[in-house]
């Protein structure tokens, strides 16, 4: 699977982005992750198959998953940004196995595109 994040850019607080991964292939099971450095890789929101997006808490209410099957595109719709948002975003794709148990854990990924950064001002 071949993976091309694109959107990200430079904010101010409470501003609006929409991040796109364009996909080689659709898959029912995708998802958007975050990484500053020096940290871990972290979920923000998912696909899964058996049911609707799954969000972390800290983004509720703020992001918003939708795909466009047409064109193989995940998009990651985030509004009311804040500073700790900022982070190099990653468009994920576990190996078809973990589909069904991957969910929002990062370690059952193993596609990734190369990350767009996103960067919110205070």
């Amino acid at each position: 699977v071949h993976l091309v994040e694109s959107g990200g850019g430079s904010v101010q607080s409470g501003g609006f982005l929409r991040l796109s991964c364009v996909a080689s292939e659709m898959k029912s099971c995708m998802g958007w992750f975050r990484q500053v450095p020096g940290k871990d890789r972290e979920p923000v929101a998912v696909l899964v198959p058996d049911g609707g997006p799954r969000y972390v808490d800290s983004v509720k209410g703020r992001f918003t998953l939708s795909k466009d099957k047409d064109v193989n595109i995940l998009y990651l719709h985030m509004s009311s940004l804040k500073p700790e948002d900022t982070a190099a975003y990653y468009c994920g794709v576990p190996a078809p196995e973990e589909c069904a148990r991957a969910g929002l854990n990062v370690w059952r990924y193993h596609f990734w595109g190369h990350g767009t950064q996103v960067t919110v001002s205070s």
